[in-house]
């Protein structure tokens, strides 16, 4: 495993993290997602010889801690501008423990985008060559 490229990758998580609890509308956020998921997997199947699925959903589970402690440490802010996904969080089993729920959703979603890097980067695996160091 190439944990250093893991954990740079998952640095797009607390960029988005961040981002998403300040600047990034949530009407918006996939098209950020898209593109970072075509890099990461593109960097993966670069970096990395084998297990690229593997490389991938470490990566969606690492992003989603990132994520997810920025949504939880901000979540008043993260709320007061996320009207939408508070108004869904109202109809979850705990609605008056938002951190909780955002615990259990960031937790599915890590789960979910890591299998969708990790696709990409396994087909992204199988249509390029690595472009490993010497020393790797």
């Amino acid at each position: 495993m190439n944990w250093k490229i893991i954990f740079l990758l998952s640095l797009f998580g607390l960029a988005m993290g961040i981002a998403t609890v300040f600047v990034i509308p949530s009407n918006i956020e996939p098209l950020f997602w898209l593109v970072i998921f075509v890099i990461s997997a593109f960097v993966i199947a670069r970096a990395t010889a084998s297990r690229h699925f593997l490389h991938g959903l470490l990566v969606g589970i690492v992003n989603s801690v990132w994520i997810t402690g920025a949504h939880i440490l901000f979540v008043n802010q993260y709320l007061a501008n996320h009207a939408k996904e508070a108004a869904m969080m109202q109809n979850m089993p705990r609605p008056d423990s938002p951190r909780l729920m955002m615990a259990l959703g960031g937790a599915i979603a890590g789960l979910v985008s890591g299998a969708v890097i990790g696709i990409l980067a396994f087909i992204a695996g199988k249509l390029l060559k690595p472009r490993l160091s010497a020393t790797a």
